[in-house]
């Protein structure tokens, strides 16, 4: 009587939602008595309530063990199974109850969400192998909707979240569950997998260290673990070897670091970038290119490889790729010496777009006065149209357009006004100088002080000497 009393006490608060109350007087009502199989049946529906299913489990199975042809006890027991993930243990529970009862429609529709969790993970299994980690988290959601108790598959959508790179809900997944259990290593893998991938490499170790002192045969841990400790000191000889100039004996070592793990992506963009900056120090442009591309493809958020990459596609002479870079930079971080960056690039794409006065004399861009002079003499006498005249017209023609070119890259580079406005990559003809509108022949006769006319003639074949009139 007095068993019977603590369990209608425990009914009243549990009618009211009071779980906590009604878990006391059920615990009472089997400390009165025991053997009695509806106490225990009470005391796991209420734990279910409160979320507390493995405790459920203890009474749901102590119940049935009391009481064999206990239906609601094996409903609850399935029920907690299916909960924590065991899909086929819940199967076999609500297979009881239909043999007590076969017209049992919960057990009926029980039966078919577990043989669905168990599709769910089959399907996830699948597709892990072949990396499809979106689907699997997907697969685990629809699993966790029948069993939202189950580390497992918690584990497995947090594990396959870290591979998709959303690091934050994976984190908030892993922690979840080491709040309810410090000791799980599944969990410290987990949230060392995220800082690993972080490129937070010490932080990451020390919790793939811990998950192997829970679990000594963890091998993801324990691979995980190796793979960062040999991504670490790799790197870090690497660094050493750039410091002390050993650039050929660096790029060996960011390439062999690059080998170890594909799966880290930020700590691979940075290796890619720093095998990039050997490069560009070996002055292999074009590779240190494709190397700073490599790493942009892995983080698209990376400033220090798109600066790399539009330094060295300025020093190829590749400015609109260059102002495509600076311009991505400036965008993301707006700095003064960003906004320079761009500035210096859009003008020297600027530059690459208009005739190149020095190209055209052949010389370089620190040319003195003189050697402007002496090239400007060399090449006017070249390309002079009398020296062509018996060349056809398309000679004549090709001859007369690079003459009139070497008249205009002296007007200008003979000035040193001018001269130092096209070197800061000024519109020339903004500034009121008309090149389509300048005699090259007058610049000729001016360079060469002849009074007259002047003429080319033969002094043998091929060979010629210039003459005033």
């Amino acid at each position: 009587r007095e068993a019977e009393s603590f369990k209608e006490q425990g009914n009243a608060y549990y009618a009211k939602k009071d779980y906590n109350e009604a878990y006391n007087y059920y615990t009472k009502a089997i400390d009165t008595c025991p053997n009695n199989a509806s106490y225990y049946g009470n005391r796991a529906a209420t734990l279910m309530m409160l979320g507390r299913f493995r405790e459920a489990l203890g009474d749901a199975q102590q119940s049935v063990r009391l009481d064999d042809t206990f239906v609601r006890g094996h409903l609850r027991e399935g029920k907690c199974h299916l909960s924590l993930g065991n899909a086929m243990a819940a199967s076999r529970c609500f297979q009881r109850v239909l043999e007590l009862d076969h017209k049992n429609t919960q057990a009926q529709q029980e039966l078919k969400n577990a043989s669905t969790v168990l599709e769910y993970e089959k399907i996830a299994e699948v597709d892990f192998e072949k990396r499809d980690f979106r689907k699997v988290v997907f697969c685990m959601d629809r699993a966790l909707e029948f069993a939202p108790a189950c580390h497992r598959f918690k584990i497995l959508k947090a594990e396959c979240l870290a591979l998709l790179g959303r690091y934050p809900e994976a984190q908030s997944v892993a922690s979840d569950i080491l709040r309810m259990d410090s000791t799980n290593a599944d969990a410290l893998y987990v949230r060392g997998l995220c800082l690993y991938y972080e490129d937070c490499i010490e932080k990451a170790v020390q919790f793939f260290v811990q998950a192997l002192r829970m679990a000594p045969d963890h091998e993801k841990a324990c691979l995980a673990c190796r793979n960062a400790k040999a991504l670490k000191a790799k790197k870090e000889d690497g660094n050493k070897a750039f410091k002390e100039g050993n650039y050929k004996l660096a790029y060996e070592l960011y390439t062999e670091a690059l080998g170890i793990d594909p799966n880290n992506i930020k700590t691979n963009a940075k290796l890619y970038c720093n095998r990039g900056t050997v490069n560009s120090k070996l002055r292999k442009l074009e590779e240190a290119i494709d190397d700073c591309t490599n790493a942009v493809k892995l983080d698209d958020t990376y400033i220090k490889a798109y600066l790399r990459r539009a330094q060295c596609y300025m020093d190829t002479e590749q400015y609109e790729d260059a102002v495509r870079d600076y311009e991505k930079v400036y965008q993301t971080e707006k700095t003064k010496e960003h906004k320079q960056l761009l500035k210096n690039a859009q003008v020297e794409l600027k530059k690459s777009k208009r005739k190149d006065y020095y190209k055209i004399l052949g010389v370089d861009k620190n040319a003195s006065e003189d050697e402007i002079k002496k090239a400007y003499r060399k090449r006017a006498l070249m390309h002079h149209p009398d020296r062509h005249s018996g060349a056809s017209a398309e000679v004549q023609k090709e001859e007369e357009k690079k003459f009139k070119e070497v008249g205009e890259a002296f007007t200008i580079l003979s000035d040193p006004k001018k001269k130092a406005r096209y070197d800061s990559g000024q519109d020339l003809e903004e500034d009121g100088l008309n090149m389509g509108d300048f005699d090259a022949n007058n610049i000729f006769k001016a360079f060469f002080g002849g009074p007259g006319g002047f003429s080319f003639e033969a002094s043998g074949p091929g060979n010629f000497f210039f003459q005033f009139g």
